[in-house]
């Protein structure tokens, strides 16, 4: 009787810890890169292949990366609030085209309008595993010294723009 004490010890535990960790919001993972430099990034435009743009290029300013892609559905769901969001001026907007066809990407801006002040093209997707991406679309906030302070996985919505999005925004440009 005592030989089966231990495996069923060892299985409720187990049973224990999967249990909790179903019930937690994958959303919810934080990010190891929160309160540190966002990572270095020398890419091409999605626009034009001859320009590039640098994270030094964004120092001094309080800026939104939101990573996206032509072939990712949650990304047509958040864009037309990204949109709106641009039309606004809050902040400004780049995009990272992650693991895409340059032609679908610049089509799927013409089609659903361009949020972006400039979209970057990772081909092949390393400057997205440099932020730790998973999935998109992910949307990082990144402040004037160059460091992440936000991170938000999954599409933005009104709501995520009111709630988390925009408080953030005030307190790093306040």
């Amino acid at each position: 009787m005592k030989r089966f004490l231990l495996p069923l010890g060892i299985f409720l535990a187990l049973a224990v810890f999967l249990g909790l960790g179903l019930k937690r919001d994958p959303r919810e993972v934080p990010s190891p890169l929160i309160g540190k430099p966002a990572p270095a990034f020398n890419l091409p435009a999605l626009s034009d292949a001859s320009r590039s743009l640098r994270k030094e290029d964004l120092l001094g300013k309080v800026w939104m990366l939101n990573v996206w892609a032509s072939w990712c559905g949650a990304c047509r769901q958040e864009h037309p609030v990204l949109v709106e969001f641009a039309r606004r001026n809050v902040v400004p907007i780049y995009g990272l085209n992650y693991k895409d066809e340059r032609p679908d990407g610049l089509a799927w801006l013409r089609e659903g309008g361009n949020p972006y002040v400039e979209s970057l093209f990772d081909h092949e997707g390393r400057i997205g595993i440099d932020f730790g991406v998973y999935g998109v679309p992910e949307t990082f906030i990144i402040d004037k010294a160059g460091v992440i302070r936000h991170k938000h996985i999954g599409p933005i919505t009104p709501d995520v723009l009111a709630n988390e999005i925009e408080p953030m925004l005030r307190q790093l440009n306040g």
